[in-house]
């Protein structure tokens, strides 16, 4: 693999939107859902600029700008998968992810396992290649006044299929 490219992605919401949480495509009862113009999910978006980045396409709000009304609601999933489809348009695709979401909720280790599966689902890799992590901030940075979460990810290599 001579062309093998990375890319790192970064996305934050805060809460308070009047919807369902949807973190890598899993669905969180009972939490407060992410404001955004998209369905917040910040696990994908993540992945979304980490793959935009790694293929050198720009990010996420140049691709599904928040200003069209198209893009109202638009599901985590789907956008990542369109993004796997423009990768494939410049002759690339995504070899493996490693994610880490950050806040203190909700909890994700009962949920890892089906977002490693949406994941690799819409990246269309193995799920062995898809690393889902999270940390809570303790009260320090980012998110740690319970503002909101956010999640840094990193893909990559990505390459011609």
């Amino acid at each position: 693999m001579t062309d093998a490219r990375m890319g790192l992605g970064l996305d934050v919401h805060t809460w308070g939107k009047e919807r369902a949480l949807l973190l890598g495509g899993a669905r969180f009862e009972g939490e407060p859902g992410l404001a955004g113009h998209s369905d917040g999910d910040v696990v994908c978006h993540a992945l979304a600029d980490a793959l935009l980045g790694a293929a050198a396409l720009g990010d996420i709000g140049q691709h599904f700008p928040d200003t069209d009304p198209e893009y109202e609601g638009i599901g985590g999933l789907d956008l990542l998968a369109r993004v796997v489809a423009l990768l494939a348009e410049h002759g690339l695709a995504p070899l493996r992810c490693d994610m880490t979401f950050l806040a203190d909720r909700p909890r994700i280790a009962d949920r890892r396992e089906e977002m490693r599966r949406n994941l690799a689902a819409a990246l269309a890799i193995p799920l062995e290649e898809v690393s889902v992590k999270a940390t809570r901030p303790e009260g320090l940075g980012l998110t740690g006044d319970g503002a909101g979460c956010f999640a840094l990810a990193v893909v990559g290599p990505i390459a011609a299929p």
